[in-house]
């Protein structure tokens, strides 16, 4: 293709380009669409018209001629005006831009006042996208635009209006128009090299494969007969399973990744007795174990951990005072036997080994079985699981009831006590107490 377009812009019989006068300015370096298809026709020696327009519009798409009014990489048997690409930004001579590249070139665009540099809806879209995700480095962005655009003033008037045109086109092709095809996810650069290191080897050892051809065809049948023993239909099928796992497998973005850790951070700073000086004084840096002992007791809550119960049900119980609380209005709302099972199986997986089966005996009667004087509620799936489970029982017999359980309290009775006036008495409560000692 770039033999090609060689050919299309050499002096001698390539395409005419030449400076058309309009009514205010000139158009410097174009061709017509009619003119590029009739060097083709001629040329190239091609019949089909519409074989020819397609050979341009392959051009275009891969960047090496552009319409200079339209974003849309296509060529058309008319008069519309199309410039070559400088060589510089051909695919085969530049690896793929990343988004800084193009950050930089977005803000540079918006920051010279002309109407034929004004971005497109979907442009102006990209860079705000872009200032949200390189935030921290905006900055260093917006400096390097401004030096390009000092660059771009040194310039003629009529050399600025190809550059630009240039550059716009180089984007046009890396990050196209929503509808276009992206032409770039191959890197032709690196496809052209390992062309061209095939050709060379081939043209440097034709004696060498012609020797070797005979060792080849006798290795022929031992070789294949070894490949078909090695794909078997079991390795096709661990192969299957294998490429179905990995599509199935969730993955986030680590710009997700980054903001959940800042929102953690965020939530978690006014508890970090580092990063927070906390009331009484930190114990690690005081030698005053105040402040742990503050943080046991089950009187006197101080505000703050009882604003960290809010945050998930774990939180609340893993504090003491937390769990007498909600183990209280648990049994308000007649609905205990959910925490003391949960509990039970906790305890089951630490419980010793002579003891486990009759451990295991008594949870069950006590919650799960026909008649049970506690029982849980948990679903006919759920249940028919424990029954499996018991045939070999072991410490996780419960697993999938105890997970039931804890969901059930996290989405119910977990957010019905965030609600109840006793949490917000506890938390009014606290606030009071600690009001007066800081004023």
């Amino acid at each position: 293709m770039e033999k090609i377009i060689e050919r299309m812009q050499s002096d001698q019989d390539g395409v005419p380009v030449k400076t058309v006068k309009s009514f205010m300015s000139k158009i410097p370096s174009v061709c017509t669409g009619a003119d590029l298809i009739q060097w083709i026709l001629k040329k190239l020696e091609v019949e089909d018209i519409n074989e020819a327009i397609h050979l341009a519009n392959l051009m275009a798409s891969h960047g090496y001629l552009f319409p200079i009014d339209d974003h849309i990489l296509i060529v058309k048997n008319d008069n519309t005006y199309y410039r070559f690409q400088t060589p510089y930004f051909w695919p085969s001579n530049c690896l793929e831009p990343d988004n800084t590249d193009y950050a930089v070139y977005l803000c540079k665009r918006t920051m010279q006042n002309k109407t034929r540099l004004e971005l497109a809806d979907y442009e102006a879209e990209n860079l705000a996208r872009l200032q949200r995700t390189f935030s921290r480095k905006w900055e260093f962005i917006y400096m390097q635009a401004e030096a390009q655009i000092k660059v771009d003033k040194k310039r003629d008037k009529l050399e600025r209006k190809i550059v630009d045109s240039q550059e716009r086109a180089f984007w046009d092709v890396h990050r196209p128009p929503p509808g276009c095809v992206l032409t770039t996810e191959v890197d032709i650069k690196k496809s052209m090299r390992s062309k061209k290191k095939e050709a060379d080897r081939l043209a440097a050892a034709p004696a060498e494969q012609a020797n070797k051809s005979s060792r080849r065809q006798s290795s022929v049948g031992n070789s294949i007969s070894e490949v078909e023993e090695l794909r078997t239909l079991d390795n096709l099928k661990k192969e299957v399973d294998f490429l179905r796992k990995r599509s199935e497998r969730h993955t986030i973005r680590t710009s997700k990744v980054a903001e959940s850790f800042l929102n953690y951070y965020e939530q978690y700073v006014e508890f970090d007795a580092l990063l927070t000086p906390p009331e009484p004084s930190n114990p690690w840096i005081a030698d005053n174990v105040e402040f742990w002992e503050s943080e046991k007791t089950v009187r006197d809550i101080p505000s703050r951990r009882v604003r960290r119960w809010a945050f998930s049900i774990q939180e609340l119980l893993q504090d003491p005072a937390g769990r007498e609380h909600f183990t209280r209005f648990l049994e308000k709302e007649y609905s205990g036997e959910n925490l003391r099972f949960w509990d039970a199986c906790n305890e089951l997986k630490s419980v010793p080994q002579k003891r486990l089966q009759q451990r295991i005996r008594e949870i069950y009667s006590e919650f799960l079985a026909p008649g049970a004087p506690c029982p849980v509620n948990v679903d006919s799936r759920v249940m028919s699981v424990v029954k499996v489970n018991l045939e070999n029982p072991d410490r996780y017999v419960f697993s999938d009831a105890q997970e039931h359980i804890f969901n059930l309290m996290s989405r119910d009775s977990y957010q019905r006590f965030l609600r109840s006036d006793s949490y917000k008495e506890i938390l009014a409560g606290a606030k009071k107490k600690v009001g007066p000692a800081r004023k």
